[in-house]
């Protein structure tokens, strides 16, 4: 595939991500409510607590306007047990289904998300069918640029594969996810392990993916994808 259209906010494309974002402005304290500490002369500072048990700290950093209201994850999230987020889409029905314990902060995000319905009615923007064959989601403006309003860190796998039924966030460089995320709807995708793969849907999913990706796209970013011709929208999106 040749480079994305420029512009493109979260894009993945082979055989690595586009540039960076810009500047964080302000961040999100990674615990709310943290006890005092005495240091030197009477002064009280706040002392960080650690996780609770089956929990890790994450970071959601503001970044830009939200494409649709929503509140920041919990700081703190799990890392035991299967997340399972169910995506109701006009084709059909589609599930994700990740391990907390290798990328909890994603899983926390995505699920956070999903409850607040940040997902609903939204369009898939772009489909790819050729060289690779994934669908990008998970922007309600459409536009390929939305976001939730803040960027976490990776959780790669340096040895990440792309096979059919992964599910992995888009970003525009290291350092910043966001909602949008692709999915491999037949084949292997050859792309470079910057990606963070939060998830897999089964074989029950992906015929629905390969019905709705049959309609094809109008190759509008001008890189072999473009957005799909025929309806590919979530309808709403729901977690366990």
């Amino acid at each position: 595939m040749t480079p994305s259209a420029p512009g493109l906010r979260d894009t993945v494309r082979a055989p690595s991500p586009r540039g960076r974002l810009g500047r964080v402005t302000r961040r999100i304290p990674l615990i709310a409510g943290a006890a005092l500490l005495l240091a030197g002369c009477g002064t009280a500072v706040p002392a960080a607590q650690p996780p609770a048990p089956g929990t890790t700290a994450c970071d959601y950093a503001v970044s830009g306007e939200p494409a649709r209201a929503v509140e920041p994850p919990p700081a703190a999230a799990s890392t035991v047990g299967v997340a399972t987020v169910t995506l109701t889409m006009s084709g059909g029905t589609v599930t994700i289904t990740g391990d907390r314990a290798r990328t909890p902060c994603t899983l926390n995000s995505i699920e956070s998300l999903a409850k607040q319905g940040f997902f609903d009615d939204t369009g898939c923007h772009r489909l790819a069918d050729s060289g690779m064959h994934m669908v990008q989601c998970g922007d309600p403006a459409g536009t390929g640029r939305g976001g939730p309003g803040y960027r976490f860190a990776d959780e790669r796998d340096p040895g990440a594969r792309y096979p059919a039924g992964t599910v992995a966030m888009a970003n525009a460089g290291p350092n910043t996810n966001g909602s949008q995320f692709f999915i491999i709807y037949s084949g292997e995708a050859q792309l470079s392990p910057d990606y963070t793969v939060f998830g897999q849907v089964d074989e029950a999913s992906l015929k629905v993916l390969r019905t709705m990706a049959a309609a094809g796209h109008d190759n509008g970013y001008g890189d072999g994808t473009g957005r799909p011709l025929g309806p590919f929208r979530i309808i709403t999106a729901s977690v366990g």
